[in-house]
């Protein structure tokens, strides 16, 4: 998962902004009946301020680095057949916020991990017991850089004003995106790892705070819950080509107030040996670019990188 916005492009946000759009609409009526009386003096419905909320909530508007934490489940739905809980999932994603004169920028990278759905264990290998136990190498979700520019107002699928809920102290702000673009992976050149010509996946968000933050002007960064899931094909590293089916990943995520090392041992142990630069955030502005997984597992099998096991 990119924890941003995992795995998408340039090319592909014209579907999640048509999504974001209808979003507003939607969620602002709901939410019309409340924010008088219970947003008190932060609007919501002004661009400025619904970004500003919604940036302490997802980073840090000093500056500093945010760790993210995210634990989650995958899940295999096979039309006619059944449901299957395929894995545990632990993901790391760390980014700084900084304000520039387009909007404020955003610099990430992420990795997500598929652990053992028993023990928690990282994987390196895996027995698809979709393809009756079939041996495949297991490649983690790695994605950098994720930079993107969030705006007050705008055509960008990042201007806010966000699509939100409010009540009481309680702001949601709410993401749907709907993705359909041509797939990094063409069956004709990639057909073991393939799911189709076409990526079409959704990327689902509620970003969880407190109004009383929003409005605490010597807050920069607030407590929030995060909540991601993702409905998409299957994986390229499970070697299921365009067979039936859909996978649902489903996350939650926290801020370590205390650094990487609140992170389990285990996963900070792991990371700092495999994957050491996703414990901070990229320092480097390039422009909007959103490394996708995809892609990565493309040039991986285009250097031979994919291991078999047959």
């Amino acid at each position: 998962m990119n924890f941003l916005f995992p795995e998408l492009d340039l090319a592909g946000l014209w579907s999640g902004a048509a999504s974001a759009i209808a979003a507003k609409g939607m969620l602002g009526a709901l939410a019309t009946s409340s924010s008088t009386s219970s947003a008190g003096d932060l609007d919501l419905d002004d661009p400025q301020q619904n970004l500003m909320a919604m940036l302490k909530f997802r980073g840090d508007i000093s500056g500093e680095d945010v760790v993210l934490a995210f634990p989650g489940e995958v899940w295999a739905m096979v039309p006619n057949v059944g449901n299957y809980r395929l894995f545990k999932t632990f993901g790391v994603g760390a980014g700084h916020l900084e304000e520039a004169p387009e909007g404020w920028r955003i610099l990430s990278r992420e990795v997500l991990y598929f652990l053992d759905p028993d023990s928690g264990g990282i994987l390196d290998t895996w027995n698809n017991p979709l393809r009756d136990g079939k041996k495949v190498g297991v490649v983690h979700i790695n994605n950098d850089p994720i930079n993107g520019v969030f705006t007050a107002g705008g055509d960008s699928v990042l201007a806010a004003p966000y699509p939100y809920v409010a009540y009481g102290d309680d702001i949601i702000f709410q993401w749907n995106f709907f993705i359909y673009r041509p797939s990094y992976l063409p069956m004709k050149d990639y057909p073991l790892y393939s799911a189709g010509d076409i990526d079409q996946h959704a990327e689902l968000w509620g970003i969880q705070g407190r109004k009383s933050d929003g409005l605490n002007p010597d807050v920069t960064s607030a407590p929030s819950t995060i909540s991601w899931s993702r409905v998409c094909q299957w994986l390229p590293f499970m070697e299921m080509s365009d067979a039936p089916g859909v996978l649902v990943f489903h996350s939650h995520c926290y801020k370590l107030t205390g650094g990487v090392q609140d992170l389990p041992r285990h996963i900070l142990d792991y990371t700092e040996k495999h994957f050491p630069k996703y414990l901070e955030s990229p320092k480097e502005w390039n422009g909007f670019e959103m490394q996708d997984y995809s892609d990565v597992f493309r040039e991986m099998v285009d250097r031979g990188e994919i291991r078999k096991f047959d």
